[in-house]
């Protein structure tokens, strides 16, 4: 670390937790419910609870590293400092390539919850995503400050929607719901706990943010303690909600949140389900694009990157070359998703094997650039996120062909440019012959010097 003081941020403690909160709980908790439930049964809820205890260990890890060295490059600057340019390079390419497609998923879940309430076929739903995706850049091409506040005022909604959705569902809590409790035994609660990765990587998209605070080491670790209790609160209540009122039509049900809703608005649950959906997918495409964004900026500063892209790295600005390039990245993603039709549970699952990843060469650095205890909390996290990652099986070649990607770019950057002879204009060999005639030879004392060389 240099001992020059970086240039401040201006995002604060609300604003700040209003963004974690948006990369945490994002429109996972509008699928993965019933996706859980279709892997494990009622026994989604282990891995769901098991998910939340790892989350412990990995939030503090983040909230460490970033508070002694925040930094817009985030997980990268970790690696870097850990374990040298390429691992950083690697870890910034994995994170910067699976944003478009998170984004993309979570524009399509949130538009298939409007589209649903509004009684809309395919198309809309499209057509909707497709708006979300739209919304969320603009708000970042105007500026984090503006997207923050915005953010304060949809985890706000967001958060109130569903505390009313889990206590309209109490009632309705049968303990038979939750017989048989694991149906699929303990292979179903690894699977649902692979796709439920997805709620849970959104501490080191945070990380990115962490230039923007106007006094990282204090607040940082605050933000993260509330963000933390507020998630674990959302999630547990949801979870349990839908096992227990819901059964086994949560895994059949493309839409749980309505039906949960139902309980307490009745046909006026679809509309404020849909404004839930829109809320959720907005405020976790807006975190997630301004981390990544500045990822991308940060990266081509420090030359894993076009250098071009490195405009608009310093805290307070908005790196709009990075963004532009995100944006294309994403809408081709988006694209592609709808083109062949990819399934929410094939990209989340993808989606969750790249942050993986990310989320474990992160924590090992924490390993090497820590100590005490916050070292051992980084050795847990490593260990148990590791664990979880070899459920997703051959998902994992997803950030295995990324990183061939990645130190394939460093290797062309660093080969030595071709040395191409001058040009010399063609002389006849009679005339070349003549005018070496013509010199004569060299003197004695020349030749000699050279044979003493």
């Amino acid at each position: 670390m240099n001992d020059r003081t970086p240039p401040r941020g201006t995002l604060g403690s609300a604003r700040g937790t209003a963004l974690y909160l948006g990369a945490i709980l994002g429109p996972g908790v509008l699928a993965l419910p019933g996706l859980a439930a279709r892997a494990a049964g009622p026994a989604a809820l282990v891995a769901w609870v098991t998910l939340l205890v790892l989350s412990v260990p990995v939030a503090a890890t983040f909230a460490e590293l970033a508070a002694r060295r925040p930094d817009a490059g985030g997980v990268a600057t970790f690696t870097r400092a850990a374990f040298g340019d390429r691992a950083a390079a690697v870890c910034g390419w994995w994170f910067f390539s699976v944003i478009p497609v998170g984004a993309s998923s979570a524009a399509l879940v949130g538009a298939a919850y409007i589209a649903d309430a509004a009684g809309l076929g395919s198309a809309a739903t499209t057509a909707i995503a497709a708006a979300l995706l739209a919304i969320a850049f603009a708000a970042n091409h105007i500026g984090l400050r503006l997207s923050g506040g915005a953010q304060l005022v949809l985890m706000g909604l967001l958060i109130a929607l569903l505390a009313v959705a889990c206590v309209a569902a109490l009632p309705h809590f049968d303990p038979a719901n939750l017989r048989p409790f694991a149906p699929h035994g303990i292979p179903g609660i690894l699977s649902a706990a692979a796709v439920l990765f997805y709620a849970f990587s959104g501490w080191e998209a945070a990380s990115h943010l962490s230039g923007e605070f106007a006094d990282p080491a204090r607040q940082l670790r605050r933000v993260t303690a509330l963000a933390l209790l507020i998630v674990a609160t959302v999630y547990l209540a949801l979870a349990t909600a839908t096992a227990g009122a819901l059964g086994g039509s949560a895994a059949e049900s493309p839409v749980p949140l309505t039906d949960l809703l139902a309980y307490g608005f009745g046909p006026a649950a679809a509309p404020l389900t849909a404004v839930c959906a829109a809320l959720l997918s907005l405020g976790a495409m807006n975190t997630f694009i301004a981390g990544a964004s500045r990822l991308g900026a940060a990266l081509a500063r420090d030359g894993a990157m076009p250098a071009p892209l490195a405009k608009g790295c310093e805290p307070g600005r908005t790196p709009h070359r990075s963004l532009a390039v995100l944006a294309v990245l994403t809408g081709t993603a988006f694209i592609a998703a709808t083109w062949f039709g990819l399934g929410l549970d094939t990209q989340m699952r993808a989606t969750s094997a790249v942050l993986a990843a990310v989320t474990v060469l992160a924590c090992a650095a924490a390993v090497r650039l820590l100590h005490g205890h916050a070292r051992v909390r980084a050795v847990v996290a490593t260990a148990c996120t590791a664990a979880i990652a070899t459920a997703l099986s051959w998902y994992l070649l997803l950030p295995l062909g990324i990183a061939v990607l990645a130190y394939l770019y460093l290797r062309a950057k660093r080969l030595p440019p071709r040395r191409t002879p001058a040009r010399r204009e063609a002389v006849p060999v009679s005339l070349q012959v003549s005018g070496s005639r013509r010199r004569g030879p060299r003197p004695t004392a020349h030749r000699s010097g050279q044979a003493g060389r």
